[in-house]
């Protein structure tokens, strides 16, 4: 079978297999992993790092990581949120060299899709103000589902730090993005 079949073949193969044919060393399997994988990764990496250079960096990083460690990967239906602590573990390494965790001055729920790009546009840019730490925390818990325990075990935060980031974070965004509360100050 030639590379071009190859490939349309895995395209219609169930995720929990590629990983399996992946962890064998089956690089034209990982590679639909990474084709399938790739746009919702840096789109949550985008929204983590307010720093679309960055997060395509990370994602490439979390990427390699995931290759060099899918062999340790003991449920192949995990792969997603494995996936995502490794780009999340790769972009809190990064912030904290950067010491940008530690700085206040870094600067709801989120829709995972709009219609609106120009809501879109103002909620990114109101992320981006977001202190990095707070701005993990709302992103975790509005974007990606997460409850404060969860956040908490990924990040390795206290829970009430945890909590303390999504309401502070939340009630910034709300306040940026609610023409109402934007008139009133």
């Amino acid at each position: 079978m030639n590379l071009l079949a190859r490939r349309q073949a895995l395209a219609g193969v169930a995720e929990a297999t590629l990983v399996a044919l992946a962890a064998g060393g089956e690089v034209e399997a990982f590679e639909e992993l990474v084709r399938r994988r790739e746009p919702r990764l840096r789109q949550f990496l985008r929204r983590v790092c307010a720093n679309a250079a960055l997060a395509d960096d990370l994602s490439q990083q979390a990427f390699l990581q995931a290759w060099m460690q899918l062999r340790t990967l003991r449920e192949p239906a995990a792969f997603g949120s494995w996936l995502r602590q490794l780009a999340l573990n790769c972009a809190l390494q990064q912030m904290r060299r950067r010491h940008e965790l530690l700085d206040p001055d870094a600067g709801a729920d989120i829709p995972a899709a709009s219609s609106d790009p120009g809501l879109m546009l103002d909620l990114e840019r109101a992320l981006a103000r977001l202190r990095s730490d707070e701005r993990i925390c709302v992103v975790l818990c509005h974007a990606e589902g997460m409850s404060h325990g969860e956040i908490a075990k990924h990040t390795g935060w206290p829970l009430g730090t945890v909590k303390s980031h999504v309401t502070r974070g939340s009630a910034r965004l709300r306040a940026w993005l609610d023409p109402g509360v934007l008139e009133e100050t």
